[in-house]
């Protein structure tokens, strides 16, 4: 049995929850990603943030991303996997929250990410083919 910890990527990095969305913006151009975890002091994980949610709750909404904070974007019970879950229990989890990136974590602590592209360099063409279809149901919907 293949586990996360096996697949991730183990430099994942975290925006503070006490850092504003310009420097959520940063890391993700830095970073070339789309989404990055909201972590509080404690190298907990308080949330989830996308480039798509800065765009639409803080610019479209007329807020200043120099401004806003990452915690106003921390809300919600963030989806995760343990390190030691199956591979298979991630792909779960993300066709079932349809998510392409999932924090890892260990310990309570945030120790990596799995996404969509780790999955695919590494596990059967036919079970990732059916992960992107489902994940990407939402995407086409939301558009």
């Amino acid at each position: 049995m293949s586990v996360v910890r096996e697949f991730m990527t183990t430099d994942a990095r975290c925006i503070k929850e006490d850092q504003t969305l310009e420097d959520a913006a940063r890391m993700m151009l830095d970073l070339d990603c789309g989404s990055l975890p909201i972590c509080g002091d404690d190298g907990k994980l308080r949330g989830m943030i996308t480039d798509r949610d800065i765009v639409l709750k803080c610019v479209a909404a007329g807020r200043s991303p120099r401004e806003m904070m990452a915690r106003e974007l921390a809300s919600g019970k963030p989806h995760w996997v343990d390190a030691d879950a199956s591979v298979d229990t991630a792909i779960e989890v993300m066709e079932r929250h349809q998510v392409r990136r999932l924090p890892v974590i260990a310990d309570h602590k945030l120790v990596g990410i799995i996404s969509q592209g780790d999955i695919a360099r590494n596990y059967s063409e036919d079970r990732v083919g059916a992960l992107v279809e489902h994940i990407s149901e939402r995407h086409q919907t939301s558009a």
